[in-house]
């Protein structure tokens, strides 16, 4: 509640011996936006064995003389945010190792209600696509460990500790809790809540604001008009969002130093909006205005499924596009429903 890091908690604690700390991508206290080496924590002085570079699971080597593992980890509801990859892969590693795992479970950021975008087909699976799930889960990591242990076949000794007060349909500012940006450009509940939707076109060629003050808040390139694009965008009258043509120069990425016209998102009703529908309307615009310009390869890497892919191609729009994600969601509820803790 006071905003001390768990790991510091632990090291105090009588009775615990905090050993060794595992760290995901963005480091052990998610500062880093890059390849995370193995190094020593400044603040405990404990060895901190890296998750994100050369191997992505822990070692049996590694567990040696442990007798538990703890996962606290704050997700952000998508799909491709990997802290819920390292979940699953931690998981398998404590059953392996034959210990049990404690995920002390917090809140969905952006809402434990709303499930939505295409399923991940099986030829995707990989540390940004962990399981077959839906680009916005609408799960807390509690739920997903419960999940990824039965559906996966891991039968490892699983024990989540639920969070007290926490309702489905909470947002992040409900909850009285201090935001702590859960990676260096995650840094408000605004973002996360457009991270499911704009960074489906992270792998494309537009810049969707990192190396600006407002990551995920806008998305440009120096090929696009800004009127254009924020005219073709509100035409599509998406539920809860507005477009506003816009300049800026990202200090990172493929345009760094480079204007880039585009648009500014604003969300003006947070409970109509839908990221996911945001980030097909994107991909469409993009498609419609700039078939030559825009590269969409990389969108099929993050959406993770090839007939929405297809579709986006032909020129589908976002309702058509939708349709064909509405069996598997429903049928994604139904297994999602034997995992779910709060009301």
């Amino acid at each position: 509640m006071d905003g001390t890091p768990t790991i510091d908690v632990l090291f105090k604690a009588p009775g615990v011996t905090l050993a060794t700390l595992f760290s995901p991508e963005h480091g052990i206290r998610g500062l880093v936006d890059a390849e995370v080496g193995d190094s020593r924590d400044e603040t405990t002085g404990l060895q901190i064995v890296s998750l994100y570079g050369k191997t992505r699971k822990p070692t049996p080597e590694s567990l040696d003389g442990l007798d538990a593992l703890v996962y606290d980890i704050q997700d952000v509801g998508a799909r491709f945010y990997t802290y819920i990859s390292t979940l699953g892969l931690v998981l398998e590693a404590a059953k392996e190792k034959g210990i049990p795992l404690f995920v002390l479970d917090r809140p969905n950021p952006i809402g434990g209600r709303a499930v939505a975008g295409p399923l991940r087909d099986t030829e995707f699976e990989s540390f940004i696509a962990h399981h077959a799930l839906p680009v916005r889960h609408g799960m807390t990591v509690g739920e997903l460990a419960r999940l990824f242990n039965a559906e996966r076949q891991v039968g490892a000794d699983l024990r989540v500790i639920a969070c007290e007060g926490w309702r489905r349909g909470d947002y992040y500012d409900r909850t009285g809790l201090t935001w702590v940006n859960p990676s260096p450009n995650m840094r408000s509940l605004t973002e996360a809540l457009l991270y499911p939707g704009v960074a489906l076109l992270e792998a494309t060629n537009v810049a969707t604001g990192r190396g600006t003050d407002t990551p995920f808040e806008r998305v440009g390139a120096p090929w696009i008009e800004p009127l254009a694009f924020a005219r073709a965008l509100n035409a599509r009258a998406l539920p809860g969002v507005r477009f506003v043509p816009f300049r800026f120069t990202p200090r990172e990425r493929q345009y760094a130093g480079r204007e880039c016209g585009g648009v500014q998102i604003a969300v003006d009703d947070w409970s109509r909006f839908e990221p996911v529908t945001l980030g097909v309307a994107l991909a469409v615009v993009l498609r419609e205005l700039y078939p030559e310009e825009w590269e969409p390869a990389g969108f099929l890497r993050l959406i993770a499924d090839r007939a929405t892919y297809e579709a986006l191609l032909e020129g589908r729009e976002v309702a058509a596009i939708q349709t064909l994600w509405k069996a598997e969601l429903a049928e994604f509820r139904k297994v999602r429903a034997r995992y779910l803790i709060y009301e």
